[in-house]
C-alpha cells in the first residue's frame, strides 16, 4: 500500500510539528502510522502478540529519536527501520527457542472469505523467507516503500535490497506456484 504524495506532505508536516514540541501532531502522527507498523509486524512476526510488542518497542525508539531525525521526509523508511530491527530480534530470539516460523499462528487481518485460501498461502510462503527476504519483501510490495527507503528502512545498500527483493519474489513465486499444484 504505497503512500500518496499528500499522505507523504501531511507526514513531513506532522514530524516537522512533532520535533517541534506539538503533543497533538504527535498523536495524529500515532494515530496514522499505528495501524501500518502494526500490519507490517504481524506480517513480519507471524503472532498478533509479538507484533503489538515490536510495535511498542519500536514506538520507544521512534519517539526517542525524532528529534534527530534530520530529513522529516524520511520518516516512513526510518520508523520501518525501528520496526525490522525490533522485529528481526524477535525472529532471530524465536528461531533460537523454535527451529522455524510457523506462519498458521498469524493473526490475518479481516479479509473477504474467499480470498482466505490465497491468504493463508501468501502467509505462509512469507513465513518459508529467510527474515531479511521476508523484512525486503514487506517493506516493498506490502508496504509501498521505494527500494531506496527499503535499504535506508533495513540499513543495507541499496543494491542488498534490490537484491533481497529479488531473491525473496523469485522465492514467493516458487512457493505459491507450489501451491497451485
Amino acid at each position: 500500500m504505497a503512500l500518496s504524495e499528500t499522505d507523504r506532505i501531511y507526514d513531513e508536516l506532522l514530524v516537522t510539528l512533532v520535533r517541534g514540541g506539538d503533543r497533538a501532531a504527535a498523536e495524529r502522527l500515532a494515530a496514522r502510522w499505528q495501524p501500518r507498523l502494526m500490519r507490517t509486524a504481524r506480517r513480519m512476526l507471524g503472532e498478533e502478540d509479538e507484533a503489538r510488542e515490536a510495535v511498542q518497542e519500536a514506538w520507544g525508539g521512534i519517539c526517542r529519536g525524532w528529534v534527530r531525525l534530520s530529513d522529516p521526509a524520511m520518516f516512513p523508511a526510518w520508523a520501518y527501520g525501528i520496526l525490522s530491527r525490533k522485529c528481526a530480534d524477535r525472529i532471530r530470539r524465536v528461531s533460537a527457542a523454535r527451529a522455524r516460523f510457523v506462519a498458521a499462528e498469524a493473526a490475518p487481518e479481516p479479509a473477504a472469505p474467499d480470498a482466505a485460501p490465497v491468504r493463508h498461502a501468501i502467509l505462509a510462503a512469507l513465513g518459508a523467507l529467510s527474515p531479511d527476504h521476508r523484512i525486503a519483501a514487506i517493506l516493498y510490495f506490502s508496504e509501498g516503500l521505494t527500494l531506496a527507503e527499503t535499504a535506508a528502512a533495513m540499513g543495507v545498500p541499496v543494491g542488498t535490497a534490490k537484491s533481497r527483493i529479488f531473491h525473496a519474489r523469485q522465492q514467493l513465486k516458487t512457493l505459491l506456484e507450489g501451491e497451485q499444484t
